[in-house]
């Protein structure tokens, strides 16, 4: 199938589930979406019928969420769009906390800065849920559970459910009692306070499904098993895969790699490139997991980045849909003719200001003086190493500045393009962004 084909996909698509499959667990599953559960058949059976209360937490341990964390408002949108009932809890109190790593213990945030992360992070999460209708979002604090609670009646009431022999076997738990650093009782109990969260949802909206990443297992059947003890209840879980870049490491800030949903920590240019640079081998699984596009055209886009990958029409369609998704229609427009533009495939001086910048800043740049010269620039920017390279790369033709060959290395710099800036390329693909200040 050729690449050509044109394919409707009502950019920005209204987010919808694919009415092809039996059940909405069917298609989750299909999307590779359910890495872990409780009982399968009584999950598929749960979701097929009368709406369910259920619930992801996300921890304010970071001004923003990111594509991690993005995996589970889709499930949670997908979930609602088959007539459920979502509780976007903010983690107040657990943000003061946080769960453990498998390496290290946490440095606790202050006080404040996580009462402002927790607004942070529920303007996100409202962004992603319907918050109308009968099945309406509602967005919940544990902290307004936990903050009234004697330490007391928390051993009395939750503690004494829990066996210190279950709660040393947690996978992040044991990792940490084998390192160097051990584990603070703090983060130790990190998942009573998630249990109690579960069970208080239980208790208050008859919550019965929690959701959250596969690393999260042992917090999420802490309150499956807390509201067993407790209640007498049986309530599920399900643990989405760890999604990875292609060296295998997963999506997310304690890795050092997060792409932020917050435009101002992570550009819809930057998120744009990311999807971008998708590895072909994991295409389908980008479009299955993060887009709403159903099962045909996610075969038909498949069958058209297979024939011809170096077109990476997979890879186009995935970051113009996940960045219209997270950013908004005319943000990913932005991003796509920023990139369009840079490598040679539009009009620089029609791009927006500020979409430009945030572009260069994503590229090697500099800082430099109007009329400082090319050669200089060359340098500055790491795109040679030497004046002397710089000069060779010049006499050769294989330097441009803001789309123009340079012809000689007289030529200066003066942000000749929207916003005092400039971009300097060498050869075909390797591109630097140029801040001008007036020179003096």
């Amino acid at each position: 199938m050729s690449a050509h084909v044109e394919i409707d996909f009502d950019f920005p698509r209204e987010p919808a589930n694919d009415p092809t499959f039996e059940t909405v667990w069917d298609e989750i599953v299909w999307r590779g979406l359910v890495h872990v559960s409780t009982d399968q058949s009584a999950l598929r059976e749960l979701l097929a019928g009368p709406p369910i209360t259920y619930y992801c937490g996300f921890d304010p341990t970071a001004p923003s969420l990111h594509l991690g964390n993005l995996v589970q408002l889709l499930l949670m949108r997908r979930l609602q769009l088959a007539g459920h009932r979502p509780l976007g809890l903010v983690g107040g109190s657990t943000g003061l906390i946080g769960d453990p790593k498998p390496t290290a213990e946490r440095t606790l945030n202050d006080t404040a800065v996580v009462e402002e992360w927790v607004g942070y992070l529920q303007g996100q999460v409202a962004r992603f849920l319907d918050f109308e209708g009968d099945n309406a979002a509602r967005l919940v604090n544990n902290l307004d559970w936990t903050a009234p609670m004697s330490a007391i009646t928390f051993l009395r009431d939750i503690g004494k459910h829990y066996r210190v022999g279950t709660m040393l076997k947690k996978d992040a738990v044991s990792a940490r009692l084998n390192s160097d650093d051990g584990i603070s009782y703090a983060e130790f109990s990190y998942q009573i306070l998630q249990g109690l969260d579960f069970r208080e949802l239980h208790l208050q909206y008859g919550c019965v499904l929690q959701t959250g990443g596969s690393d999260q297992w042992g917090n999420l059947t802490s309150g499956v098993d807390l509201i067993k003890r407790a209640e007498g209840k049986s309530v599920h879980a399900i643990g989405t895969p760890l999604i990875t870049n292609s060296d295998g490491r997963k999506f997310g800030k304690s890795e050092g790699n997060a792409i932020w949903l917050d435009a101002a920590l992570t550009s819809p240019y930057a998120m744009y490139q990311f999807w971008l640079n998708t590895d072909d081998a994991d295409v389908a699984d980008r479009l299955k997991v993060f887009t709403f596009l159903t099962r045909a055209e996610i075969e038909v886009v498949v069958a058209a980045h297979e024939a011809e990958p170096f077109r990476r029409f997979g890879q186009r369609t995935v970051a113009r849909l996940v960045t219209g998704f997270v950013h908004g229609t005319d943000a990913a427009d932005a991003a796509i003719a920023a990139s369009e533009a840079l490598f040679g495939q539009g009009d620089l001086n029609a791009l927006a200001p500020d979409t430009l910048a945030s572009a260069l800043r994503e590229l090697p740049h500099a800082e430099l003086a109007s009329g400082t010269s090319i050669v200089q620039a060359l340098v500055d920017t790491g795109l040679v190493s030497s004046l002397g390279e710089g000069r060779r790369a010049i006499a050769q033709g294989g330097v441009a500045l803001d789309g123009v060959k340079v012809e000689d290395d007289t030529v200066t710099v003066s942000g000749g393009l929207p916003g005092g800036v400039s971009v300097l390329r060498r050869g075909k693909k390797t591109l630097a962004g140029i801040f001008v200040t007036s020179g003096g």
